[in-house]
């Protein structure tokens, strides 16, 4: 055999060699167990529960704003205090106002006074008018024709005069109506009872009416605190599952120590749209929300609005139901459907849609027996904090994979496991010798 054969020889046999090897442990690799969490199918008692934010709002509340123009000479209230229907609260300079009411009350005397004498000429006028037409009806020799028609005449002129001075008063007593109610709005009350619980103004700023913007005239809000509403957004996914007087439980970022126990009392029909903008910081998304206002019912004494609060809405309850964690339950497309649609007879095979495949994906978990794992098709219903709860597809004392969640995601059926040790139970450290 030559130098050359020798060395072909004998990198041949160093090939087998370690491909041998590789096989070997290749083998020894795939009947090796993954660890994984176990969890036996049991009854539970199941809460399905939506968790919204938002903040804590008065049922009643008054945003006082300011109708006329003027300077503020006298604040009577502080932010924070408590007040009654009807309790005086702030002073707007009347000066100005009460001018324009005395200037007006001077015109309807004026007026009226007019109004007087036109009524004198009118019926003066009516006289003449009935005693010439009387005359003309008795002998009409005794008066000329002329004479009575410039009686008609006076009397027509002198009731239009009349009239005239009528609407004039009327018109004059308007005015003054109105100076005086401007006048009145100079000096604000209390129109409910309840706390002032935003002071917007101080002494001497000059109010101005809101008319283009809220709160360019808003002097103060009195919020009756006597009912207290927790009213949060709720997302589209969510809303449908929500009902009126639904248990609810509030926590109050104020109030860390304690949980607040409410009823939804109102659910919005038209959602609350507001810019998000994207993952990528591209071109901003519609983020769909619905108000929900959650009444409490003992709210603390100390509660004031704007305060932040979280709500747990309690949609559903279930005692006792077959459950499954929620992290065990994966998609996998369905074995007993065909992977491929047939167009027809003798027609070439091809994929199928995008629909078809989805299709053919069912949720499902993977059931542990004899070490060994294979997925099985699940219907779960309601969703509680840590698990599901099953309809149909396994039985009381079933053992399904519950972790970790990339071993759930890319198991595939006969996958040999085993129990993961337990983290609570900790490990024992022996010291060497």
């Amino acid at each position: 055999m030559s130098r050359r054969a020798k060395w072909t020889l004998g990198l041949a046999i160093v090939v087998v060699a370690v491909g041998g090897m590789m096989a070997l442990s290749a083998a020894k690799k795939s009947g090796r167990a993954t660890e994984v969490r176990l969890e036996t199918v049991a009854p539970r008692d199941l809460v399905a529960a939506v968790t919204a934010s938002g903040k804590i709002e008065a049922e009643t509340k008054v945003d006082i704003s300011a109708d006329i123009t003027g300077r503020i000479t006298e604040i009577a209230v502080k932010e924070g205090d408590l007040v009654k229907k009807g309790q005086f609260l702030l002073q707007i300079d009347p000066a100005q106002y009460l001018s324009v009411v005395s200037r007006l009350e001077g015109q309807v005397a004026q007026t009226e006074a007019s109004l007087a004498q036109a009524r004198t000429n009118r019926d003066q006028a009516q006289r003449t008018r009935d005693r010439n037409l009387s005359i003309q009806k008795t002998n009409a020799e005794l008066i000329s024709r002329e004479s009575v028609e410039q009686a008609v005449q006076s009397f027509d002129v002198a009731d239009a005069n009349f009239k005239a001075s009528q609407a004039g008063v009327d018109q004059a007593r308007a005015a003054l109506a109105e100076a005086r109610s401007n006048l009145a709005k100079t000096r604000l009350m209390a129109p409910i009872d309840g706390r002032v619980v935003r002071l917007a103004v101080e002494e001497g700023e000059v109010a101005v009416p809101g008319t283009f913007s809220r709160e360019t005239g808003l002097l103060m809000t009195v919020a009756d605190l006597s009912v207290v509403l927790a009213k949060v957004q709720v997302d589209e996914t969510d809303v449908v599952r929500l009902h009126l007087n639904d248990s609810v439980s509030v926590s109050i970022d104020a109030f860390p120590d304690t949980t607040f126990v409410g009823r939804v009392t109102k659910i919005s029909n038209s959602a609350k749209l507001s810019q998000a903008g994207s993952a990528s910081g591209g071109s901003a998304d519609r983020a769909v929300d619905f108000d929900v206002e959650i009444t409490l019912d003992h709210p603390p004494a100390g509660i004031r609005p704007d305060l932040s609060a979280t709500s747990r809405i309690v949609t559903d309850t279930r005692k006792q139901q077959l459950s499954i964690p929620i992290i065990a339950l994966t998609v996998r497309q369905h074995e007993d459907v065909p992977n491929e649609v047939k167009s027809g007879a003798g027609a070439p095979v091809g994929p199928g849609t995008a629909a078809e495949k989805k299709a053919k994906e069912r949720e499902g978990v993977f059931v542990v027996k004899n070490g060994v794992a294979m997925f099985r098709p699940v219907k779960v219903g309601i969703a509680g904090d840590e698990h599901f709860e099953v309809i149909d597809g396994l039985k009381a004392g079933d053992t399904v994979v519950a972790g970790p969640y990339q071993s759930v995601r890319d198991m595939k059926d006969s996958t040999k496991v085993k129990a993961a040790p337990d983290p609570k139970a900790g490990t024992q450290i022996v010291k060497k010798p």
